[in-house]
């Protein structure tokens, strides 16, 4: 692996791609900017990479062969994005690509008229446990599947010490931010992505949400805490995704099969355990087998990050995939058409409230191609 990446934006989330980064060989960091000189100057000596003054210095500079990762909070994303690609650079924003549908078709839009490359986070489609399931998927490990179930529930983080979460170079979390954003536009795409992976388009959403917990701290308006949606993919089974800093702390995810379960508890986890359970009948009692049998791929996967905080993720899978992609002249499997696709069904499940009902999406997207040691 080699290339380059810059960097705008050093808030929290920033270290968690720099550690990610330790992990990766032959990743260069060619710049750093932040809006905030002194957050700058304290990320950049931490972390021993060079600052940048200026959007435009940083833009000027990065080599279009790299990858600018835009990480700054999700009001700037549409305008970052939008900079980037402007001058030539293919871009990996966090999570969401914009704040509203139009603005990511906008965003699509302008990446493929200028022949670009735009991604959006999260990139564990890309890790060992969303792959592993994957495999397993597509050898019919669990027979058919008919149903899926998966939850992000964070537990009840209003009343958690979140003034005590600080990362590692010295940044707090952003607290009124994420709670303004929302948990579904956060975290929905750690398994909506494996599900567009998996089945391609989602065809028809069915959500709704709300703001359970009231008086936040923080100004706001704050986005819903709690959403629920049921999915209908064009090909694959009725999926229902819970998204929540509501509900106790729950990141798993079931796929019922024809013979059984297939299971994975750890979202956040690229080495979470994937396991299969069995569908047995004993006398006249139904039930999936209590000795649920591991499922792991047959060779080496990629790069682990040990857990920090509450992952254990490499947050470089998807730049390194699109320096990959590059490189080898390949189109990269974190594609145009998933950051939209995946964009749009997010915002859907965010903004369904109590009354939207069915709402069909205007975006598609095809399967994504396995990794290479999950063929």
């Amino acid at each position: 692996m080699s290339g380059a990446v810059s960097i705008i934006g050093c808030g929290f989330v920033a270290d968690l791609y720099m550690r990610s980064l330790a992990a990766m060989d032959g990743i260069t960091v060619a710049g750093v900017f932040d809006r905030n000189p002194e957050r700058l100057s304290q990320f950049c000596a931490f972390w021993k990479v060079p600052a940048v003054t200026s959007l435009d210095d940083l833009l000027d500079r990065h080599p279009r062969d790299g990858v600018v990762l835009n990480l700054t909070n999700p009001a700037s994303h549409y305008e970052i994005n939008s900079a980037c690609l402007a001058a030539g650079c293919h871009t990996y924003s966090e999570k969401p690509l914009a704040m509203s549908v139009e603005d990511a078709k906008a965003l699509h839009a302008q990446a493929q008229a200028a022949g670009l490359m735009l991604a959006s986070a999260p990139c564990s489609v890309l890790g060992e446990a969303a792959q592993t399931l994957g495999h397993a998927l597509r050898t019919g490990v669990a027979g058919t599947p008919r149903a899926i179930y998966a939850e992000l529930d964070d537990g009840f983080v209003p009343q958690a010490a979140y003034r005590k979460w600080i990362s590692e170079s010295g940044a707090p979390w952003p607290f009124e931010d994420e709670f303004r954003v929302g948990c579904t536009l956060e975290h929905a795409g750690y398994y909506l992505g494996w599900l567009i992976s998996w089945f391609g388009s989602v065809r028809t959403v069915v959500a709704a949400s709300a703001e359970t917990i009231p008086d936040k701290e923080g100004t706001g308006p704050f986005a819903p805490d709690l959403s629920v949606a049921t999915l209908f993919f064009d090909n694959g089974p009725m999926t229902r995704l819970t998204c929540s800093i509501v509900a106790p702390h729950d990141h798993q995810i079931r796929i019922i099969g024809d013979g059984g379960v297939l299971a994975c508890k750890a979202a956040w986890d690229n080495s979470a355990k994937v396991t299969f359970a069995k569908r047995m009948t004993i006398r006249r009692r139904l039930m999936e087998s209590p000795f649920p049998k591991t499922i792991k791929l047959g060779q080496p996967t990629h790069p682990k990050v040990k857990r920090w905080g509450a992952a254990a993720m490499n947050f470089m899978l998807g730049p390194a995939e699109m320096l990959d992609a590059i490189r080898t002249g390949r189109p990269s499997r974190l594609s145009n058409d998933f950051a939209l696709h995946m964009t749009e069904v997010t915002l859907a499940m965010q903004n369904a409230g109590e009354h939207s009902g069915a709402q069909a999406m205007t975006t598609r997207c095809d399967p994504m191609e396995p990794m290479p040691w999950a063929q």
